[in-house]
């Protein structure tokens, strides 16, 4: 990103939960000496970039997709993000005992609160088969909202107008699960990898059909 770009800010509802964390060594290098980033050679800055995202992807991975999305240096591919933009404060009680407490929200240099919603990807991955039953911030009870107007809509409201409704996966034979070989990273079955790098190649891969490009490929 560029020097001094915002990455994320928080706001809450006292001063010291209100920050600003930007792309400058003093948020990033956290006393640990000179700048590593200082000797990169400036190609890094403006190499193409796709940025794979799924379910699983949460607080500060969604941090950086968000960051460098709004910034337009990557795109991101893949899935919605688990949707975990809390911020939490340890308050010391004594004798070794403490209470954390939520007291912010995240939101990218966009002002998109991160909560309960994650990152909508640039680019939707329509072989994820197995994502729609997988939970994310969203489906825990009593989870904090989006940053919507809370005293008008409940809790299920705010699911229903961020789209995130629990929707579980169909129902699947043990056999067709066992021939359902493990997603290994960047082999020939990792699907997103592949239309990552179609998208770097200019290939527009056919809806649903990632799964039969992976088998051609594995022919060759």
């Amino acid at each position: 990103l560029p020097t001094n770009s915002l990455v994320v800010y928080t706001d809450g509802r006292t001063h010291d939960a209100k920050m600003k964390l930007k792309a400058s060594p003093e948020f990033y290098l956290r006393n640990i000496g000179a700048d590593y980033l200082e000797g990169l050679p400036p190609e890094i800055k403006t190499v193409p970039m796709v940025t794979l995202v799924n379910a699983g992807s949460a607080s500060a991975s969604e941090i950086v997709a968000g960051a460098l999305q709004d910034h337009k240096r990557s795109i991101v591919m893949g899935t919605q993000t688990f949707g975990k933009g809390s911020v939490q404060t340890i308050l010391p009680l004594g004798n070794n005992t403490a209470i954390k407490l939520t007291t912010a929200r995240y939101y990218t240099p966009n002002g998109q609160s991160i909560q309960a919603k994650g990152i909508t990807p640039d680019i939707l991955d329509e072989s994820a088969k197995d994502e729609s039953g997988r939970l994310r911030e969203a489906d825990l009870d009593g989870h904090l909202l989006n940053g919507l107007d809370e005293e008008s809509k409940s809790i299920e409201d705010a699911k229903i107008m961020l789209n995130e409704e629990t929707v579980m996966p169909e129902s699947d034979s043990s056999d067709n699960k066992q021939n359902e070989a493990p997603i290994v990273l960047g082999s020939s079955n990792d699907l997103l990898l592949i239309q990552a790098m179609n998208y770097f190649k200019g290939i527009t891969t056919p809806k649903n059909n990632l799964r039969e490009l992976a088998t051609k490929d594995t022919k060759k």
